[in-house]
């Protein structure tokens, strides 16, 4: 598995989770939802994703998106 798929695993995950949370504990938990959004909106202009760059100093090798 390589980075790209690491961060849209991941990602996927923090939203489903936060809007699991978001409807049976609070909806503050939506915020969270939106940060990861904005998150992946500015990492497909910039390429700039700070898990991304966490992964690469563990080793693990790149993929497309991320280098």
């Amino acid at each position: 598995m390589n980075i790209d798929r690491i961060v849209f695993l991941f990602a996927g995950f923090v939203v489903l989770t936060s809007l699991f949370l978001g409807y049976y504990v609070t909806s503050y938990w939506f915020l969270l939802t939106g940060f990861v959004g904005l998150n992946m909106f500015q990492a497909a202009f910039t390429g700039f994703c700070p898990l991304a760059i966490i992964l690469k100093r563990l080793g693990i090798k790149s993929g497309a998106a991320f280098k």
